[in-house]
């Protein structure tokens, strides 16, 4: 039996290693902290193909530029003389053209094709979760914003992505009578879903170590063994751990691992923020995407949750109380009856995985036979998590590479 090490235990490592474990394989996930942490625990949850668009997308160069002088605005770039940060933010500007976007679109919504069905399949196993069926809602407060972004969704109707049904205002707060007056349009995706992120995370690692799965937690990597293009072992602070491969899903520091190995992968943290509030302060039936603010309301059992926000200022845990209070203002705009502080609400954050063109790094590691990578899924984690485990472990477990995951080749980055 083949043995497989998954570095990382966020929803894409365990992903992986449930798709290997379903083929056979004896996997050990290895994790640094005391389980799944950061950006895939504390997102909105969704589950959502409708939104592939990478980050870096037309307009976004001098509209970051301006946002970089507001620490509080959506996409805040804290300045700073780190040569790899340098070049990283670069390589984002330079993505950031119709082109390149819509490459990296067509890219991600190919991979997405099998989303609900793999997350079915999870369910059928025995993997147990919170997950909701109500679909997304697009709200704004301009009718114009809304048409120019419902005529954008037109291009994801050859993916087979069915078209949202748009709204006007008095249809809106008849679905949803939380909104405010100023919301005066919107758009739904009927077929979308979400789920409550860290039962997802939770299920999966549940699911997994009932049927043998070993867990190294709290384990720190130091390094990889290795020669003549393959991997022995992967080396922890506690010891090492025999390998015929290994799977690098470390998330925003997988960079850091690759580079230790001399691979140099273009990965940053892109910090997101999130708001839990329990019990909600206004009631929501389903997911609503504030478009122009930049944020997102996730309903989940006894819980809101307001996520969003990009941060770029390196791989660091640091919270900034400006960017937190942000979406509670945005919020109170946007909802009757919100209130407009954080008082009572739980913070978390984490860091999501971005490279300079928006897309994943799913791969082969550049001069390896045996090591592949799962990294840089953005904002998409959840969402391609299930399609990205099944691509790798078809990868580990037949040596052939899927033509879905083609694009993501780690290889664009050191060729």
């Amino acid at each position: 039996m083949t043995r497989i090490v998954v570095v990382g235990s966020g929803i894409i490592g365990l992903s992986t290693a449930y798709a290997l474990h379903t083929r056979d394989a004896h996997v050990t996930v290895v994790e640094s902290h005391g389980g799944s942490h950061g950006a895939s625990v504390v997102n909105a949850g969704w589950i959502c193909p409708s939104l592939a668009g990478p980050v870096p997308a037309p307009g976004l160069v001098w509209q970051s530029i301006k946002w970089m002088l507001r620490s509080d605005s959506p996409l805040y770039i804290r300045p700073s003389l780190d040569t790899d940060f340098l070049r990283w933010l670069v390589g984002f500007w330079r993505h950031c053209n119709v082109h390149a976007y819509r490459h990296a679109l067509d890219a991600t919504t190919a991979l997405n094709a099998r989303t609900y069905e793999l997350f079915d399949a999870m369910l059928a196993s025995g993997v147990r979760c919170e997950m909701h069926t109500a679909g997304i809602l697009f709200v704004f407060h301009s009718a114009a914003t809304m048409e120019r972004d419902l005529r954008a969704t037109e291009s994801l109707a050859r993916h087979g992505i069915k078209p949202p049904t748009p709204f006007d205002a008095k249809a809106l707060h008849e679905l949803e009578p939380s909104l405010s007056a100023s919301i005066t349009a919107g758009f739904w995706y009927e077929h979308e879903r979400h789920v409550r992120p860290d039962t997802l995370t939770g299920g999966l690692a549940d699911w997994l170590r009932a049927r043998g799965v070993a867990f190294r937690t709290d384990t720190r990597v130091v390094g990889v063994d290795h020669a003549g293009g393959a991997a022995r072992a992967v080396e922890t602070a506690s010891g090492r751990i025999a390998a015929d491969a290994i799977v690098l899903a470390a998330g925003a520091r997988t960079g850091e691992l690759t580079k230790a190995m001399g691979v140099a992968l273009p990965i940053q943290g892109g910090k997101g923020y999130c708001l839990d509030y329990t019990p909600p302060p206004v009631p929501l039936g389903r997911p609503i995407d504030f478009a122009e603010s930049r944020f997102v309301a996730s309903p989940m059992d006894g819980m809101l949750r307001l996520a969003g926000t990009m941060e770029f200022s390196g791989i660091n845990d640091v919270v900034r109380p400006e960017r937190v209070a942000a979406l509670a203002s945005g919020a109170a705009r946007a909802l009757t009856g919100f209130p407009a502080g954080t008082a009572g609400a739980r913070v978390g954050s984490g860091l999501r995985p971005i490279t300079p063109d928006g897309l994943p790094v799913v791969g082969w590691l550049p001069g390896f036979r045996n090591v592949a990578v799962a990294s840089g899924h953005a904002m998409l984690g959840v969402t391609l998590a299930p399609s990205t485990g099944d691509a790798v472990a078809e990868l580990l477990t037949t040596g052939r590479v899927p033509d879905v995951i083609r694009p993501f080749d780690p290889a664009r980055f050191t060729s």
